[in-house]
């Protein structure tokens, strides 16, 4: 059993349902566009990281068909439908489902972070060798990278999911139920128009 597990979310870049806060700026294909560069830097990144440590890496996809996801990405990678449900059904539903499966940490990440550095993501599971949970903070207030060495469902419940609250709300929970927290560095996604301020073309090359 490999022991760590990397679970990348993110969508098949249609346009018009991808990055739809950006259309405004960017229009249907271009926000896809966008979308379509950023994940596939951010699964690079991944399968770099693959290289130099006992790590699954699994993608997580919602749009398109699996043939489509295949295409797209190749065909070298695990890929998942993620469940139903609201962005915290589908984390705890792919946390679980990675515990029982028997892995002992796993860290689920998005696409939209251009400067999440495969470095960061080997401290996410460094860290959860001597904490329960690890954050990477957004500066838009949500969080770029969560990882686990149990599953801890109620991290999900009761968020409001696209908010400036998510990580602060996280948080609480997490000191409620006296979890042991380790904090990554403050990236920023971009998921609206003003965080095109944030992005650096270089980073997706």
């Amino acid at each position: 059993m490999i022991p760590e597990k990397l679970i990348i979310f993110t969508r098949y870049p249609e346009p018009g349902k991808t990055k739809t806060r950006l259309i405004a700026v960017l229009g249907k294909t271009g926000a896809a566009n966008l979308h379509r560069l950023m994940a596939q830097k951010a699964i690079a990144r991944a399968l770099t990281l693959q290289n130099s440590r006992r790590l699954s890496v699994e993608i997580h996809y919602t749009g398109g068909s699996p043939q489509q996801m295949q295409d797209w990405l190749g065909t070298d990678v695990i890929y998942q439908n993620q469940t139903d449900g609201d962005l915290g059904a589908r984390m705890t539903a792919a946390f679980q489902n990675s515990f029982n499966s028997g892995v002992d940490k796993a860290v689920i990440i998005g696409t939209d972070c251009p400067a999440l550095k495969p470095e960061i993501m080997a401290k996410a599971f460094d860290e959860l060798s001597q904490h329960d949970l690890v954050l990477g903070p957004a500066k838009d207030g949500g969080y770029y990278l969560i990882g686990l060495g149990r599953s801890v469902p109620e991290l999900f419940g009761g968020i409001n999911w696209g908010t400036n609250e998510v990580f602060a709300a996280t948080r609480a929970i997490a000191q409620n139920l006296d979890l042991k927290i380790a904090y990554l560095p403050t990236l920023a996604d971009i998921d609206r128009p003003e965080d095109l301020l944030d992005l650096d073309m270089n980073m997706l090359k």
